[in-house]
């Protein structure tokens, strides 16, 4: 059955996202690298359970100069640890209010690098598997995360935005790009 996700990236500290919550499925709640510290998780729970969102982990690079937006090159094993720790964060947050960690979304630079290159995508989802094989991962549509995923036998969920143009391989614009994001619902419908 297809159904359609309203997703959104919360707990990075920014003002009024509780206004957010009573329109939205899920929220990918940022881990404390790129933005965000224990206090805007624990918050981001709280209004998940409220409102009946499904709790998201939202791991990024150890970058909040850059919000996570700047490549970053780690070992695999430093990328694992990286990734697990940030997950593991929420997941434990959210047991403490007797609640489930329902997916993963990358953030940022390392969602992009992950969705093109497959031995990344593999060192994630690994990651991801280790923590909780039935924590699903969400991703770019056709990415190597999604695949790699799979072939793991964890569920996903395939993403396309509404607010983002994409590339002719599928990839979405950089955000330093020209006509990137998407402002009007009339070009989002399309």
């Amino acid at each position: 059955m297809i159904s359609i996700d309203l997703n959104c990236d919360l707990g990075e500290g920014f003002p009024n996202d509780e206004l957010l919550y009573p329109y939205i499925s899920s929220a990918n709640i940022a881990c404390g690298y790129h933005a965000g510290d224990l206090d805007c998780i624990t918050k981001a729970i709280d209004f998940c359970i409220a409102h009946n969102v499904a709790i998201g982990a939202h791991p990024g690079f150890n970058d909040k100069e850059n919000f996570g937006r700047k490549e970053i090159k780690l070992s695999p094993e430093r990328l694992q640890d990286l990734v697990m720790h940030e997950i593991l964060v929420v997941r434990f947050s959210a047991m403490k209010k007797n609640k489930k960690m329902h997916h993963v979304k990358l953030h940022g630079a390392m969602y992009n690098m992950a969705a093109r290159d497959k031995a990344m995508a593999l060192t994630i989802a690994d990651a991801v598997h280790r923590v909780d094989p039935d924590t699903m991962i969400y991703g770019l549509s056709g990415s190597y995360l999604i695949s790699e995923a799979k072939a793991l036998g964890m569920a996903t969920c395939s993403e396309v935005f509404a607010d983002r143009t994409y590339q002719p391989d599928g990839s979405l614009t950089p955000r330093n790009q020209p006509n990137a994001l998407i402002n009007s619902i009339e070009q989002s419908i399309k």
